[in-house]
Parts: C-alpha cells; sequence; structure tokens
C-alpha cells in the first residue's frame, strides 16, 4: 500500500499526537486534555494522519499507531 509520505509535513500538533500514541491507543479527548488543545483541532489533525496510513481509527473514538513517520528510513 502507497502511502501519501512524500506529502505530508508534520506539525506540533501532530507531533505530539504521535508521541502519545506511542504509548498506546488514545482518544481524540485525551490528547486535547493533555497537550491543551481543541478536541477539533485534534480529531482533525487524527483524521489526517489516518489519510496517511500513520494512525488507524479502531474504535468510536479511539486511535493507535501503525507507522511511525519519525522511523522513517532514507
Amino acid at each position: 500500500m502507497q502511502h501519501l509520505m512524500d506529502d505530508i509535513k508534520l506539525n506540533p500538533t501532530d507531533k505530539a499526537i504521535i508521541e502519545l500514541l506511542r504509548e498506546g491507543r488514545c482518544t481524540p479527548s485525551y490528547i486535547a486534555e493533555t497537550y491543551d488543545y481543541s478536541r477539533q483541532n485534534v480529531t482533525n489533525r487524527l483524521n489526517r494522519l489516518v489519510e496517511h496510513g500513520y494512525v488507524e481509527k479502531v474504535h468510536t473514538g479511539l486511535y493507535e499507531l501503525v507507522e511511525d513517520p519519525s522511523a522513517e528510513t532514507t
């Protein structure tokens, strides 16, 4: 499966989300509270990370990291 990895630039919100997801599954509300972001912002960024294949929505409101963009080898 080809991801759109070449096109993605991670912003600070994306990096914070990925950092938490490295530890395990999270909800948008938990991420938002942890970093003092709005839940809508976190949800928007999660949806973008899902589109690029880095994160998977495993259940309603529950996400997990499937591919760490920071671990890419060149």
